[in-house]
């Protein structure tokens, strides 16, 4: 099911892997196309162009696009209490591990006098979406929401795709926001929500960060509008690498790739091993197992797709060049010490180690974050954190003395960069 790339007896380098690694083609700009007059009618015509984008992508058509707030309430009391169970142990652990991200204003005395502090500011107002189109993630809203409310913002707006059969989002991500004390939800999706939040539209108040996974067309929307508002990434087809050895189970193995090929047809399945014989029997076990999973076809479109592999290498090392080229939104580490082998990872947006830390236990209740760079963008990117709600401010506070201490010096760089007035403004106060 999944092709085959043999890396044995070549080892390519990094330029190379860049070249032969199977990747999600995804066409932004593109999507940027069909984008542009949604987010330009929406910024001209601000409500009414949305119910129209709401009717022409949803099939669905409100007057009033903000979710009554009773009606969030009604969710989370008609939700199943195993559910509800379920989301708030999710959200107890997200709350544990993200309170521990917080920082600490720091202030450095620089010189006796002259200080330099840093402080963590959150942002005023973030608006979070959340998919809704082949499946519903009110695990997502739990993704966003806590980090946020442990950075301190002051202002949380939820936006999620109406559904055809109830006219609003889906009943579980607004029992969700229930259940965080969120009660500004929005019946909107794709790119006419991230213009909501850019805008205000006349629906809402701008909002100054947006965050959450999307389709092309979502991520497209964030592009057009980065510098309008903040963003946290932009997000494509979710992907899992494995790296494994022959102590690893097959069984587990291809359970893994599969969960992460059940996202969508897109999404990127990859299995780095030394091990033929477990190549075989994962080949095996997805034969297997992926005809009676209840999304087999998407899922096999997935597993079947360029951006899915097997690739074989000769050894450990090679495949820990391999994963870190590959730069993986989730890579699980199936090896022998494999606390070791994890440590040595340099790109991934998470790191899952050994049989019983699936991706699927992060994805819910783990306590980390399951917004994850994606693309090969953990090359340079890390997850959603507290971090991504907070700015670093810096302060500086010099008295006249510590001032004058430096003042020569800051006349002389000036001058090297003909900026004379730069100098001025510090020799003005002593008359230099």
């Amino acid at each position: 099911m999944l092709t085959r790339l043999d890396l044995r007896a070549s080892r390519p380098d990094r330029a190379a892997l860049s070249g032969l690694l199977p990747r999600a083609a995804v066409d932004v700009a593109a999507a940027l196309t069909a984008v542009e007059p949604i987010v330009v009618d929406v910024r001209h015509r601000g409500v009414d162009a949305i119910r129209e984008a709401t009717t022409r992508f949803d099939g669905v058509t409100r007057d009033d696009v903000r979710v009554d707030p009773a009606e969030i309430t009604a969710a989370l009391q008609a939700l199943d209490p195993e559910v509800r169970t379920a989301l708030e142990v999710a959200i107890e652990r997200v709350r544990l591990v993200h309170t521990a991200q917080r920082r600490d204003d720091v202030t450095t005395h620089v010189v006796p006098g002259g200080t330099v502090t840093q402080r963590w500011v959150p942002v005023r107002r973030v608006g979070l979406y959340v998919p809704g189109g082949l499946a519903m993630y009110p695990s997502s809203v739990v993704m966003n929401v806590v980090p946020a409310q442990i950075a301190g913002v002051d202002a949380i707006a939820v936006a999620s795709p109406p559904q055809k059969e109830t006219g609003r989002p889906d009943a579980r991500v607004l029992a969700a926001c229930a259940l965080l004390g969120v009660d500004e939800a929005y019946a909107v999706g794709g790119a006419q929500a991230i213009a909501m939040f850019a805008y205000g539209a006349g629906v809402c108040e701008p909002v100054d960060l947006v965050t959450g996974p999307g389709n092309v067309y979502v991520t497209a929307a964030k592009r057009m509008l980065r510098g309008v508002v903040g963003i946290d990434a932009e997000a494509g087809p979710t992907e899992i690498a494995i790296l494994a050895d022959d102590t690893a189970d097959p069984v587990h193995v291809a359970a893994d790739l599969i969960s992460q090929a059940e996202h969508d047809p897109s999404a990127a399945s990859v299995l780095v091993t030394c091990s033929a014989a477990l190549a075989n029997a994962v080949d095996s076990e997805l034969a297997r197992q992926v005809p009676v999973a209840k999304h087999a076809g998407r899922i096999t479109t997935a597993l079947t797709g360029p951006q899915s592999a097997l690739v074989l290498v000769d050894d450990l090392d090679e495949g820990l060049d391999v994963v870190d080229a590959y730069a993986a939104e989730h890579l699980e580490i199936h090896t022998r010490d494999a606390a070791s082998w994890a440590s040595r990872v340099r790109n991934a947006g998470a790191v899952f180690v050994g049989a019983f830390s699936p991706v699927s236990l992060g994805d819910y209740c783990a306590g980390s974050n399951h917004v994850l760079p994606t693309g090969g963008c953990a090359r340079h990117s890390g997850g959603l954190s507290v971090q991504t709600f907070v700015r670093g401010i810096q302060v500086i506070s010099y008295d006249e003395g510590a001032l004058r201490e430096v003042a020569r010096h800051v006349v002389t760089l000036a001058e090297v960069e003909d900026l004379p007035a730069h100098g001025q403004a510090v020799a003005a106060r002593f008359r230099l």
